[in-house]
């Protein structure tokens, strides 16, 4: 049996933590039997809410040991998992201390504030032998993946261009601090660079265009676009200052050369150029379940991570640097170095 303590219980803590519970109920063989948090009297019985919502708003925590000090759940509990999922500027230091304690880790992404911090990460796990894995959901998410397999086997022809789009209401709290979220583009626009980058590989070039509205948060709003070698045209786009009545939204427009696919609306639409649209049938499972599935299944059964690499996880965190020089010189074209890791390897 897997024993798993989790750090952190705001927003994704809550969603990780949901689905251990569902995992352990379907009969893995994992337990969470740890919940540690600097404010956990406050969050046991606190409500919580994100762009997308949890199952429960909130649980009975009776039946879990309950910290507040790190040092002490680790010196009190047996574990094998450590999940994380705290604030990015915590992810690097954490991470690689638990590594070398001979933890496994799944961390939440953004895998760290910089690539320096990231490449830590990675050299640390390989050192020490153990798992390490960041939690970029969009790979495991149902709608993404379909779009990957019809990247990957060309049945609609290559990709001629696409669009991304992810927005809602500017979080509150550390989000809004740069120094400890990296902002929009580190905590939300990176949903869709590592997607752009699992799909494709890593771009020769960026162009990016951004806009802070909160002062200190970085930027706010972001347009980038990817240059490759074939001239597909690529652009994601984010924006966390939508307000109002807005709500949550993440699409996609992939345009190839038999046909197009559009996600939007929790559904995916595939209009191939020579016959009826449909719409595609996908898994009811979200990417948060199917990520730490997978993580635990190559823990069980002792297989190699390849969906989510931390090395192709530091190589999204790269291609946002990139984008972040762009547009601090307002979408001047940035070349990425050799040194940029592709999603596939």
């Amino acid at each position: 049996m897997l024993k798993v303590g989790l750090i952190g219980f705001g927003f994704m803590g809550h969603m990780h933590f949901e689905n251990y519970l569902r995992l352990a109920q379907e009969g893995v063989p994992v337990e969470l039997t740890a919940i540690c948090d600097i404010r956990i009297e406050e969050l046991k019985n606190e409500k919580v809410a994100g762009n997308i919502s949890t199952d429960q708003s909130s649980y009975d925590l009776s039946s879990y040991n309950l910290y507040s000090d790190i040092e002490e759940m680790l010196k009190n509990e047996q574990l094998d998992i450590v999940d994380i999922a705290l604030p990015t500027y915590l992810h690097a230091d954490i991470s690689c201390d638990l590594l070398e304690r001979g933890y496994h880790v799944f961390c939440e992404k953004p895998m760290a504030l910089n690539s320096i911090e990231a490449t830590r990460m990675v050299e640390t796990a390989k050192k020490v032998g153990k798992k390490l894995m960041i939690g970029h959901c969009l790979r495991f998410w149902p709608a993404y993946e379909y779009l990957k397999s019809c990247v990957d086997d060309d049945r609609y022809g290559k990709v001629t261009s696409g669009y991304f789009f992810r927005g809602g209401a500017t979080p509150n709290g550390w989000f809004r601090e740069k120094e400890k979220s990296g902002g929009c583009l580190l905590d939300m626009h990176i949903h869709d660079t590592d997607m752009i980058h699992w799909l494709f590989g890593k771009p020769e070039k960026v162009s990016s265009l951004g806009r802070t509205v909160v002062p200190g948060s970085g930027y706010d709003i972001v347009s980038t676009n990817y240059i490759y070698e074939d001239n597909k045209v690529l652009n994601a786009q984010a924006d966390w200052t939508l307000q109002g009545d807005y709500g949550f939204s993440m699409t996609y427009r992939v345009n190839f050369e038999r046909g197009n696919i559009v996600f939007e609306n929790d559904q995916v639409k595939v209009n191939p150029n020579d016959a009826r649209g449909f719409i595609a049938e996908l898994p009811l499972d979200r990417g948060y379940y199917r990520e730490i599935s997978y993580f635990i299944d190559s823990i069980i059964n002792n297989t190699q991570i390849t969906v989510a690499t931390p090395e192709s996880t530091l190589g999204s965190l790269e291609i946002i640097e990139a984008e972040i020089r762009s547009a601090d010189n307002n979408g001047e074209i940035v070349i990425l170095s050799d040194k940029t890791i592709s999603a596939n390897t």
